[in-house]
C-alpha cells in the first residue's frame, strides 16, 4: 500500500491560512493559500497531504456543522476541489481529517433537536435525555465528548447517522478525489463502527487508507484488518522529545524494541503507525526540546524509526509554539513557507527514507545504546541499514560488530569504514546502509 512508503505533510488549514476563529459566516476562499505551498511541500520530500478539519464548523473544524460543505472561512468547494486537483497533479495524494464521533452545536441535527426537541425526527441520532440539562439550558441533557458540551457525541450505532457520514465520504472521494482518512478520536470509535467504516472505504477507492488517532493501550485494538490500517504512535511521540530531554536515550530505544523489536512477543512487527514529532495539538517540537540542537537528531530517529513518518506545518524550520499559549500559538496563519538548514536537512532525511525499503519495511533491533548514543538497525530483502544517533555535545566513538566493513551513508553520500570504531560527531545522524 502507498501510505507504507509515504512522508505526510500536515497542515491545519483554518490556522495557515488565516481563517478569524470563530465562524463569521463570511465567505472567503482562504483554502488557495495552500496553491502556494504545493512547491515547499514537495521540496521537503512529503508525498501526501494530510488536512486537518476543512468542512463548515462552529470553531475549529472539530466541531462541524456540515459534512458535505466546505468552511465557508476557507472558501468554497470549487475553492478546494482546485486545490486537492493542483496537489494531485503535483505528484501529492490528499488526506482529509474525519471527525465522525462528535458534531458541533451547529450540526444541522442537532439544530433541528433543540428547535422541534421530542418531534425531532433527529433526536435519536444523539444520545439525548429530555428529563435533563446542561449549562446551554437546550431543555434536555447530552452526552458530549469528554465533557465537552459543545462537542455533541453521535449516536453511531443509528444506521441513518452512519449513512448519513458514508454518503459525505463518498462525496469527498467524487469531488476531491480523496485517498484516506485521519480519524479523529478513532479510540473512541466502537469496532462495528470500524469494521463498517473499513469495509465502505475498501469499496470507494484502491488503497484509500484510514489512519486513526490513537493514544494509550494497545493499538492493535484500533489497527487491525478490520479496521484502521494504521494509528497514531503517540508512545514514541512522548519518547521522541523526553529522551533527548533527559539524555536518555534508553527510553525510545526500548519503546522501539517494544513495538517492533525481533522477539515475538513485540507488539506492531510489521506495521506502519504514524510517527511525528509535533502536530496541531501539542507543543512544537522546537520549543519542547531543552536543547535545540536535538532538532536534527530527534528528526533523524523519526525518519529511521519504524513507521510513517509526519511533519507539521511549519516545524521544518523550527517554528516555536507552546501549548500554554493556547491552540492559536500551535496552528499560526502563514502567508508563505520558509527554508532554512533544517528544511534541508528533513529534505535529505525524507529522501533518505522513501529510496530505502530496510527504513520503510526493515524490522528493528537495538545494536548499540548509552544515555547519549542510540544505534538501531533496519533490515529488509537484503539491506540493512543502521541508523546512528549522537544526541552529545562530543564526539563518540562507537565500537560494535557491523556486520562488515563498510557502508554509505544515505543521508550524504559518503562513505563510512568500520575499522576502528565509528566516529559519531556531536548532534549527528547517520544512515549506514551496509555493504552487505
Amino acid at each position: 500500500m502507498w501510505f507504507d512508503e509515504a512522508v505526510i505533510y500536515q497542515i491545519y488549514p483554518l490556522g495557515l491560512c488565516g481563517a478569524p476563529e470563530y465562524n463569521d459566516g463570511v465567505q472567503e476562499s482562504r483554502i488557495l493559500r495552500v496553491l502556494d505551498w504545493i512547491d515547499h511541500i514537495k521540496e521537503t520530500g512529503a508525498d501526501t497531504v494530510l488536512f486537518n478539519p476543512v468542512f463548515d464548523s462552529d470553531k475549529h473544524g472539530y466541531d462541524t456543522r456540515d459534512y458535505t460543505r466546505l468552511d465557508c472561512r476557507l472558501g468554497t468547494n470549487e475553492d478546494f476541489k482546485k486545490v486537492c486537483g493542483a496537489l494531485h497533479e503535483a505528484g501529492l495524494r490528499v488526506m482529509l481529517d474525519g471527525v465522525f464521533n462528535h458534531v458541533g452545536r451547529g450540526f444541522w441535527a442537532f439544530r433541528d433537536v433543540q428547535e422541534k426537541k421530542w418531534d425531532s425526527p433527529y433526536k435519536d441520532w444523539f444520545r439525548i435525555d429530555f428529563g435533563g440539562n446542561t449549562g446551554y439550558n437546550d431543555g434536555f441533557w447530552y452526552e458530549a465528548w469528554e465533557g465537552h458540551y459543545e462537542l455533541v457525541k453521535l449516536n453511531l450505532g443509528h444506521p441513518d447517522v452512519v449513512r448519513c457520514q458514508f454518503d459525505a465520504i463518498r462525496s469527498w472521494v467524487e469531488q476531491f478525489d480523496i485517498d484516506g482518512l485521519r480519524l479523529d478520536v478513532a479510540y473512541c470509535l466502537s469496532p462495528d463502527y470500524l469494521r463498517q467504516l473499513r469495509e465502505f472505504t475498501n469499496g470507494l477507492k484502491a488503497d484509500f487508507v484510514l489512519m486513526g488517532e490513537t493514544l494509550h493501550g494497545d493499538y492493535n485494538r484500533w489497527m487491525n484488518d478490520g479496521a484502521c490500517h494504521s494509528v497514531t504512535n503517540y508512545e514514541c511521540y512522548k519518547g521522541l522529545w523526553s529522551s533527548f530531554n533527559s539524555m536518555n536515550l534508553f527510553e525510545i530505544g526500548h519503546s522501539l524494541a517494544r513495538q517492533f523489536g525481533p522477539e515475538n512477543w513485540t507488539l506492531y512487527k510489521g506495521k506502519r503507525l504514524l510517527s511525528f514529532l509535533d502536530n496541531h495539538d501539542v507543543e512544537r517540537i522546537a520549543s519542547m526540546l531543552s536543547n535545540k540542537d536535538h532538532l536534527r537528531p530527534a528528526y533523524g530517529v523519526l525518519f529511521g524509526m519504524p513507521g510513517v513518518p509526519a511533519v507539521y506545518y511549519g516545524s521544518e524550520w523550527g517554528m516555536e509554539g507552546k501549548k500554554s499559549q493556547g491552540d492559536a500559538a500551535l496552528r499560526p496563519s502563514l502567508e508563505k513557507p520558509e527554508r532554512n538548514e533544517l528544511t534541508e536537512f528533513i529534505s535529505r532525511l525524507a529522501a533518505a527514507h522513501k529510496g530505502s525499503r530496510a527504513l520503510c519495511y526493515g524490522s528493528y533491533r537495538n545494536v548499540a545504546l548509552t544515555n547519549k548514543q542510540i544505534i538501531f538497525e533496519r533490515a529488509c530483502d537484503g539491506e540493512r541499514v543502521l541508523v546512528a544517533v549522537n544526541a552529545d555535545g562530543a564526539p563518540y566513538t562507537a565500537h560494535f560488530d557491523a556486520g562488515c566493513g563498510m557502508a554509505e551513508d544515505l543521508i550524504t553520500g559518503e562513505a563510512h569504514d568500520f575499522g576502528g570504531g565509528s566516529e559519531l560527531p556531536p548532534y549527528s545522524v547517520q544512515y549506514w546502509k551496509m555493504e552487505r
